[in-house]
């Protein structure tokens, strides 16, 4: 004999909430970042702190380091079960970051090129005051 089962529930227990906003790369938007994001809080009645000064710390971040003409930033703000997920992006995705690498090191002959204090110029300097001094031009 077959038995049929109910299908299970479609229901969560746990609903996905978000919240996201875009926002000018402005002192001004890093302020409005971390006041909307404190009313969100509030209204998923959710504890102030410390997501509010992370959501700050993070806009100021945006504000400060992603001025790009025509580019804002994404404040997005997600809660799962009991888990506040914040994040903070620029709207560049076409672009990623770069780790910063030394500049290379200048051999001896572009540094004599370009500085006039390399150690090859002191040389010929040197060598210039000796030639003088004893006469030979």
């Amino acid at each position: 004999m077959i038995q049929k089962t109910a299908a299970p529930e479609a229901r969560l227990d746990h609903p996905i909430r978000n919240f996201s906003v875009q926002l000018s790369p402005t002192p001004r938007g890093a302020r409005l970042a971390r006041l909307l994001a404190t009313e969100q809080l509030r209204s998923w009645e959710l504890p102030l702190d410390p997501a509010r000064q992370l959501v700050a710390e993070l806009a100021a971040n945006a504000a400060t380091h992603s001025r790009v003409p025509g580019r804002d930033f994404r404040l997005t703000l997600y809660v799962v079960g009991d888990t506040l997920r914040i994040e903070v992006t620029d709207t560049c995705g076409d672009l990623l970051p770069r780790p910063k690498t030394p500049p290379p090191t200048p051999s001896r002959a572009e540094a004599s090129s370009s500085s006039r204090r390399s150690p090859i110029d002191g040389a010929s300097l040197r060598d210039r005051a000796r030639a003088r001094r004893s006469g030979r031009n």
